[in-house]
């Protein structure tokens, strides 16, 4: 092999390795958030509610705070904006979804957490973050969060916001998984 040869060989491979390194980036980067609570990832799954009493030495506020993605015609609403509660103790809101077109959309609300820490000790029991939603043209509904933040938050964090935004899910990406849930025996 001669040495342009070699360099060559060498360069394609080198951009192979990155290629599959930035791939890998985005599921490795979801994990190290999960492991470690940075970046303010929450939980996308519902999760148990801790049995252990509240404390009611302290209070925490926790903020609500909504934002659309553009091409997404919703609006969503919270119905209560902060709440002030002891940690430990479960604590229900409500948000109200608007679909302002006159067709049916599919989205989805993305949750994150500040402090990044605090996602670590938040706990969503029930959340419409979990799945996708279906909203009919002109429609507005109301869903519940159910959420807890555990008693060993940290005795610095005082406030703790809860952002939701709102993604547009591509129609086809949802058929197929309705179709898949229904052949594995999910939907019977």
């Amino acid at each position: 092999m001669t040495p342009v040869q070699k360099t060559v060989t060498r360069t394609v491979v080198v951009l192979i390795g990155m290629f599959f390194f930035a791939f890998a980036l985005v599921p490795l980067y979801d994990v190290f958030c999960r492991v470690t609570g940075l970046n303010g990832k929450a939980a996308n799954q519902p999760q148990a509610m801790s049995n252990e009493e509240a404390d009611t030495s302290r209070y925490v506020t926790v903020q609500f705070i909504t934002r659309s993605s553009k091409g997404l015609p919703w609006e969503l609403e919270a119905l209560t904006r902060q709440v002030r509660v002891h940690p430990g103790q479960p604590t229900e809101v409500e948000f109200a979804f608007t679909n302002n077109s006159d067709d049916d959309v599919w989205g989805r609300a993305v949750p994150s957490v500040t402090p990044s820490e605090a996602s670590l000790h938040m706990r969503k029991l029930t959340c419409f973050c979990f799945q996708e939603q279906l909203i009919g043209g002109g429609e507005r509904i109301e869903m519940p969060l159910v959420f807890q933040l555990t008693r060993d938050l940290p005795e610095d964090i005082n406030t703790v916001t809860l952002v939701y935004t709102l993604y547009p899910v591509d129609n086809d990406n949802v058929s197929q998984q309705v179709q898949t849930t229904s052949l594995e025996g999910g939907d019977a």
